[in-house]
């Protein structure tokens, strides 16, 4: 399985941005995803996961702000971020593994595939 992640940028406090993760090897669908996040000097903290069974999860700092996806036909998993604020400033990373269990779904060490990570930055 492999992941590429793509659609960072630099962005204002309040602004949108979309990152996707184009996935070749399986199917979207028979996966579980997860979207996670590393700043400068911080560990890998989890942002979202969408459950091959489509249940969704995230992280308290992003709920209600930050929406993850997938696109069965794109074989794509995307994460909208409304509402950005500078905090948010991190590489973003799409991760992939076939048989995670609810209670493992946010540790970064429970998924056996990673994308390259892509930045995005707000400014104040």
């Amino acid at each position: 399985v492999q992941l590429q992640a793509s659609g960072g940028g630099l962005v204002q406090a309040g602004d949108s941005l979309s990152v996707s993760c184009v996935v070749s090897g399986q199917a979207v669908g028979r996966l579980s995803l997860g979207w996670f996040r590393q700043a400068p000097g911080t560990e890998r903290e989890f942002v979202a996961a969408i459950k091959w069974s489509s249940q969704q999860y995230y992280a308290e700092s992003v709920k209600g702000r930050f929406s993850i996806s997938r696109d069965r036909a794109k074989n794509t998993v995307y994460l909208q971020m409304n509402n950005l604020i500078p905090a948010d400033t991190a590489v973003y990373y799409c991760a992939a593994d076939p048989s995670l269990i609810t209670s493992t779904m946010k540790s970064p060490d429970a998924y056996d595939y990673w994308g390259q990570g892509t930045q995005v930055t707000v400014s104040s």
